[in-house]
């Protein structure tokens, strides 16, 4: 894939409601729109917001050379305002979102045995809320736990809040959430349950045949249109049990620039000290006043990307590993906060920075489990009837996610999906530092807000 001229993430989670044994035969969901097999039926499809857009520039040069300010300023503030009202958008919880942060994370990267790992916070929050909504009793009460929230009405208020402060399609960056409910024909749901999916998630609907190829064929047209095309190999692995109930699927699609691209003339091959060995990559250079941050397991800096968040870069002392830099509480503070560090300082940074490809496809099963969500994954023990009529038997049998991320001299491209399916560094010198990431090093991609968007470990440069 040749990455394009901007930063971009996305990212897709499906989640699958498997019994053991068959669904019951009682009346199906109401009628709707057909897709173009007869097998699918849409449902209901979402209205999005509105939302001013960034004026294109070369719209408003006119014919004899001269540029239309008057127009295009009108135009911009137009779009600067409602950008601030979508900036200064606050969690209702704040504290709770850290608290998930700070469990997960570590948890969900953790598996990696010198691999690559890549992980999207956000979209599993959001596949987490929806499937509480889907939940009741002590199945609901873990996954609450595990949200950092004491009801129902406060993560549907949260969930809410995360939408709309990371949803943009304004033109300068793409920031797009998106959601669907995958039904089994045949099947009683809660409608109550479904208008709420709908309503606070945005989420599409289809009803269809589980298991057969055409569903299948739309489930996945529906992911690599919602990522962009990004993910579109692991999208074609896909597919629904035929014992499948109801699944959930959540996206997010991120786009955004480098504030400051790097040039393709300082881009040299050097050397990356990986695990398994030492390898040729191409690295990228860029010498520039920036701020360094260091703590006493590592060192770190931000490139900021154009009216969006950042990537932070953090990297290990040479005696720690990626992976143990993601169990310190110090580092991690630096990870997830958004607030100012005490330990910094703006120097000259010389940053050598390797192109890299990276991908992992994680099991969320046990890491799910070990972080206190477990009766959902036992046909004993799950309830689903806040979703599901009739839901005995109804539980959680798979969790998978995968992600992808890549940076060049323009930018970043990057995409996740999970499936779920049911049947001390020292102070840096005055005036300048080198810093140089030839071994593994842990990133992340925030929003504006400082929320992680995505996760991971660069152990393997691709």
């Amino acid at each position: 894939m040749r990455l394009k001229k901007f930063a971009a993430a996305g990212l897709a989670a499906v989640l699958a409601l498997s019994m053991a044994g068959c669904a019951p035969a009682v009346e199906s969901c109401p009628a709707a729109e057909k897709e173009t097999t007869p097998e699918t039926s849409a449902l209901a499809a979402p209205v999005y917001p509105e939302m001013a857009q960034y004026p294109d520039e070369s719209a408003y040069w006119k014919k004899d050379g001269s540029f239309d300010d008057d127009g295009f300023s009108k135009v911009y503030d137009a779009w600067w305002a409602d950008k601030r009202a979508r900036n200064n958008l606050q969690l209702p919880d704040p504290d709770g979102m850290q608290r998930f942060l700070r469990a997960s994370t570590g948890t969900m990267l953790a598996q990696g045995g010198g691999q690559n790992l890549v992980y999207s916070p956000l979209n599993v929050y959001m596949a987490l809320s929806m499937l509480c909504e889907c939940t009741d009793g002590n199945s609901r009460a873990q996954i609450l736990t595990l949200l950092g929230q004491s009801d129902l009405a406060s993560v549907r208020a949260q969930a809410s809040a995360l939408w709309n402060a990371n949803y943009c399609a304004d033109g300068a960056v793409t920031s797009v959430l998106a959601s669907s409910l995958w039904l089994r024909d045949g099947t009683n749901y809660v409608q109550s349950t479904l208008d709420t999916l709908a309503k606070t998630y945005y989420a599409s609907t289809f009803s269809g045949e589980m298991g057969s190829d055409d569903y299948n064929k739309v489930l996945q047209s529906w992911l690599n249109e919602q990522t962009g095309g990004l993910l579109q190999e692991q999208a074609s692995g896909v597919s629904f049990d035929p014992d499948t109930i109801l699944a959930q699927a959540t996206t997010i699609y991120y786009r955004a620039k480098w504030s400051e691209e790097f040039s393709k003339s300082q881009t040299s091959e050097g050397t990356f000290h990986a695990a398994a060995g030492d390898l040729t990559c191409d690295f990228m250079h860029r010498s520039d006043s920036d701020t360094y941050y260091w703590g006493e397991q590592f060192g770190a800096i931000e490139l900021s990307l154009r009216e969006s968040g950042c990537m932070k870069l953090l990297l290990p002392d040479e005696d720690v590993s990626a992976e143990a830099l993601l169990q310190d509480e110090e580092a991690m503070d630096f990870l997830l906060g958004s607030g100012d560090w005490e330990n910094s300082k703006f120097l000259i940074v010389n940053l050598a920075l390797p192109k890299f490809d990276v991908s992992s496809d994680l099991d969320l099963n046990e890491s799910l489990q070990a972080l206190g969500v477990t009766d959902v994954f036992s046909p004993a023990d799950a309830d689903f009837s806040s979703a599901i009529q009739d839901a005995d038997g109804v539980y959680l049998s798979r969790a998978d996610h995968a992600a992808r991320v890549a940076i060049d001299e323009e930018g970043v491209t990057a995409a996740a999906y999970t499936v779920m399916m049911e049947a001390g560094a020292a102070e840096p010198p005055d005036e300048e530092i080198d810093f140089t990431l030839d071994r593994p090093f842990v990133f992340a991609i925030t929003a504006r807000s400082g929320l992680p968007l995505f996760v991971g470990i660069v152990n393997i440069p691709g």
